[in-house]
């Protein structure tokens, strides 16, 4: 991840298996427990990094990356981790980047349209340009190199307090964001306040389920066998690009 500014990257995950072997790869580490959370400050790849897992939901996440900013002065912040599927053509094993995010389960109507975050005039909010574009061009070599039948995708991830089971709730939120490819439960909540405290952000996500009944035991499934490799090998590519 080179570039001419000073970088001190953030990685948030949910689940300590979505970042197994990142910590083991980190240089001189050290760690520093606040607010519940272990964070683990260190070298990654040359890059000044900082991991955390943010725990389950929209509060933990949003705590989780404000501390990142206010207290580590990270410069920008990464979340990876797992998602289920909110569109036909995305698959188990496939690779969502986001190129923006919605809170689904966000509704202050009337006061304020459907999705919008109020008081902001916003529903969409837009992840950064160039850590996305690098983001997939790390997840396309990951997945070459591993010769994995993977597929990326870039597009609309949702984020509600909400683990989405229920096919038929899912095809009503789909009718209102037809443009929806995930569901998971925290990274629009890092994405309005990376907005809010002006820091560049990215989520890239691996597909664990298709947010139907089976969810919960694929979820639990794909995270132990497969979502830590994949974070770690494309985290890899992604610091060193």
């Amino acid at each position: 991840m080179n570039s001419p500014q000073k970088i001190r990257l953030g990685i948030i995950s949910a689940l300590a298996e979505e970042q197994h072997g990142l910590i083991e790869a980190m240089e001189s580490p050290y760690k520093l427990i606040h607010g519940m959370r272990e964070y683990t400050a260190g070298k990654l790849w040359e890059i000044d990094s900082v991991c955390v897992l943010s725990r389950i939901g929209k509060v933990a996440a949003a705590m989780t990356a404000a501390i990142l900013v206010e207290k580590f002065q990270v410069t920008h912040i990464v979340f990876t981790g797992v998602a289920g599927s909110a569109d036909s053509g995305v698959r188990v094993g496939d690779v969502v980047v986001a190129e923006s995010l919605i809170q689904h389960d966000m509704d202050a109507s009337p006061l304020f349209p459907r999705f919008e975050v109020p008081l902001t005039g916003i529903s969409h909010l837009m992840s950064d340009r160039e850590l996305s574009r690098r983001l997939h061009a790390a997840t396309r070599q990951y997945l070459e190199t591993e010769k994995l039948p993977s597929r990326i995708h870039r597009g609309l991830i949702g984020s509600g307090d909400q683990f989405m089971e229920n096919p038929a709730k899912l095809a009503e939120l789909k009718k209102q964001l037809p443009d929806l490819l995930a569901v998971e439960m925290e990274g629009a909540a890092v994405a309005q306040v990376c907005f809010e405290l002006g820091i560049p952000f990215a989520v890239i996500r691996t597909i664990s389920d298709d947010a139907n009944e089976y969810a919960a035991t694929d979820f639990m499934h794909f995270v132990k066998t497969v979502a830590s490799r994949y974070a770690y090998g494309i985290l890899k590519n992604f610091c060193r690009s």
